[in-house]
């Protein structure tokens, strides 16, 4: 395709400048135009596997080398926002090959501090695998860096929770996982929207810094995006007090977080919470409470004036087997 296009386009109007682009982890041309001869790649991403080829071929590569002004590579996540672009744009949904090309047209604008000028871009292809969706809508807000991944460290002690929260500030919390280790210090894992092609996230951890807590930019980290966010758990020890876990419904908008954790969060220590926002009109939030034998009545007695849906999950299988208190049910004959 982009031998073709280059060709024609430089024949046509050669004052044009044009480029070509590939992702991070399939770019056959980058390295042929560095070696100056078509050169096989080690491994190739297949995230974009319309343009996933290992070496560019002779011919194509003679005709882009003649023709274009450079290459520009860009990551999955990059690509994944390109594709949300495209959609707000035409209601119709690339494939990663297909938003590639707009994916380094949005970079080279940025770096090149580029406005109101006109460029073009052609998509490709809209052969998209729907299983795929999910991993997209996943990624598209750090490819737009909108949303940041941290890792903050706050004192595992009541109330710790909610005063963390009130430090972000009115921001919008995306993603919330946290479960109770017994140290002295809790990790919390946090999405959080930030605004892109600045220093809001700078501000947003040098303000955090301030107020005394540690963090950590996750933003980057693939192991945190692709598996460590959905693995964040474990069960807890036996000699800490009883939790009790509930699940929850409230509605997604800003404030509702705050609200909950203004009734909840400083009365009984919360020992579990998992949250993400997936742009539905409800949220979704698994909690654990630590309290007395006796609490119980108490704290359904909070849920009742907190007025939003909930329902008592600790009995739930899955929470015994995966979350609940340590046990050893199996046996290993060696």
């Amino acid at each position: 395709l982009l031998s073709g296009v280059a060709s024609f386009l430089r024949h046509k109007w050669p004052e044009i400048k044009i480029f070509g682009v590939e992702p991070e982890d399939a770019a056959c041309l980058d390295l042929a135009m560095k070696m100056g001869r078509p050169s096989p790649l080690k491994e190739v991403g297949l995230f974009a596997e319309g343009c996933a080829v290992a070496q560019i071929g002779d011919l194509t590569f003679e005709l882009i080398k003649a023709s274009i002004d450079g290459v520009i590579k860009v990551t999955n996540d990059e690509i994944c926002a390109a594709i949300k672009d495209i959609f707000e744009d035409t209601r119709s949904i690339a494939e990663p090959a297909g938003a590639l090309a707009l994916a380094g047209l949005k970079k080279y604008a940025v770096s090149q501090g580029i406005r109101a000028k006109e460029l073009l871009t052609i998509i490709s292809g809209a052969n998209t695998n729907f299983d795929r969706l999910r991993y997209i809508s996943e990624r598209t807000e750090i490819g737009e860096k909108r949303e940041a991944i941290l890792c903050a460290y706050i004192p595992e002690r009541p109330g710790s929770f909610k005063t963390f929260c009130e430090a972000i500030g009115r921001r919008n919390i995306t993603e919330f996982n946290y479960r109770f280790s017994g140290f002295d210090q809790a990790l919390v894992f946090v999405g959080i929207s930030v605004e892109p092609g600045g220093s809001d996230l700078q501000n947003l951890m040098g303000n955090l810094l301030i107020k005394g807590y540690e963090v950590d930019d996750l933003t980057n980290n693939e192991t945190a995006k692709l598996h460590i966010r959905h693995m964040i758990g474990g069960n807890i020890a036996n000699n800490l007090q009883k939790e009790v876990c509930y699940r929850f419904e409230f509605p997604e908008r800003p404030g509702a977080l705050a609200k909950f954790l203004d009734v909840l969060g400083s009365k009984w220590n919360i020992s579990l919470f998992h949250y993400r926002n997936h742009g539905a009109d409800y949220g979704r939030v698994l909690v654990g409470f630590q309290i007395e034998s006796d609490d119980k009545e108490k704290l359904q007695n909070a849920f009742d004036l907190l007025g939003y849906p909930y329902w008592d999950e600790t009995e739930n299988k899955a929470y015994t087997q995966f979350l609940g208190r340590a046990t050893s049910n199996f046996q290993v004959d060696l």
